[in-house]
């Protein structure tokens, strides 16, 4: 198949955010290499990484049979809302699908999230957070196997028991009961998410303004005042958080989010003015 012939066929892209982070972007990509669901690209959002980045992108572009773009900026601090705008505009599908570099992603995610969609809804994805240990642990054998989703093996690695171990474990009936008693309000998680490209536009994509803390969850919030419903998938579009540590996490950030995101609600926002430009 030609590259123009393996364009046309692709209805659904993937952006995943990253940041100096080659070690669990490599983890990351080799879980979108064996997808069961075939038609997509990947979009690499870089929010200022150096050239290892860029070199690990090339790497795998050689090595992808699905488009792999790397979309980068220059590194002014936390500025993912930004990086993402670049990204949703680089990409070249009808529906978008959002993750994170440090997400290892189960082979069905992108099939669930492609099963689930409805026009007019976005979709509402969690994940199970691993500890150090297990981070550490998982390599390429264990992700290209799926033997890092398998329950038994993970708790052999030193998992402990958990009801959160359905989000790792649920499929078919089990996943959609979960999805439908669980306490959790469906909203915008930047980890496991997706929606209409046409739908993100109509809001300006992201905020520029908000750096770490809740930017996501504020345009979902853009989102549903819209009129865009969300449906929870929390326990069937499936993925493995990586541990690492936060530095760019600050209160004068969060505050200042928590401010616009009030707005947002209290005004019924629905486009901000921070955010794409078309």
């Amino acid at each position: 198949m030609s590259q123009m012939q393996l364009m046309n066929s692709i209805n659904t892209s993937v952006i995943l955010s990253t940041y100096n982070s080659e070690s669990r972007l490599r983890k990351v990509l080799w879980s979108y290499s064996v997808q069961t669901y075939k038609n997509f690209e990947i979009v690499i959002a870089d929010d200022g990484s150096g050239q290892s980045t860029e070199n690990l992108v090339n790497e795998f572009k050689k090595e992808f049979k699905m488009p792999l773009t790397h979309v980068w900026q220059e590194d002014h601090g936390f500025q993912k809302s930004k990086i993402l705008n670049k990204a949703i505009v680089s990409t070249n599908s009808e529906y978008i699908i959002f993750s994170d570099g440090d997400c290892i992603a189960r082979s069905d995610f992108v099939e669930q999230h492609i099963k689930n969609r409805r026009r007019n809804h976005f979709l509402s994805g969690g994940y199970n957070k691993l500890n150090a240990k297990l981070s550490s642990l998982i390599e390429k054998e264990e992700i290209i196997n799926q033997k890092c989703f398998d329950i038994k093996w993970l708790k052999k690695q030193g998992l402990p028991s958990s009801f959160k171990n359905n989000k790792i474990t649920s499929k078919g009936w089990k996943a959609r009961f979960l999805n439908r008693i669980t306490p959790t309000i469906p909203t915008w998680n930047g980890h496991n998410s997706s929606g209409w490209k046409d739908d993100i536009l109509k809001v300006n994509g992201f905020d520029e303004r908000m750096q770490y803390g809740g930017q996501d969850r504020e345009m979902g919030e853009r989102l549903i005042n819209l009129g865009v419903k969300a449906i929870q998938i929390r326990y069937t579009a499936i993925c493995l958080h990586l541990d690492h540590t936060r530095t760019y996490k600050n209160e004068d950030s969060l505050k200042k989010n928590r401010e616009i995101r009030n707005k947002t609600k209290s005004e019924n926002k629905i486009k901000t003015s921070y955010g794409i430009k078309l």
